[in-house]
């Protein structure tokens, strides 16, 4: 198995969410983005200082603590 997280892509790479891990108010905030198992998303850029990240996912951006991206399990 692959342990690699969201926060592990470098801009411009695109990946297929396996699995969101944790648990409580981080995952559902996650879960309700639309960042589901199945889902691609893609790396769109990091901030001067790394944290958020931007990511593309559904046609849509979305900026996320780098934690949270950890959290992102990808195929």
């Amino acid at each position: 198995m692959n342990n690699r997280s969201l926060r592990d892509l470098k801009p411009g790479e695109k990946a297929i969410v396996c699995k969101v891990s944790g648990s409580g108010p981080i995952r559902r905030r996650i879960l309700d983005m639309g960042i589901l198992p199945g889902s691609e998303v893609q790396m769109e850029r990091y901030a001067p200082m790394g944290d958020p990240v931007e990511i593309k996912i559904k046609g849509y951006y979305l900026s996320l603590r780098k934690n949270e991206a950890a959290t992102i399990i990808l195929a």
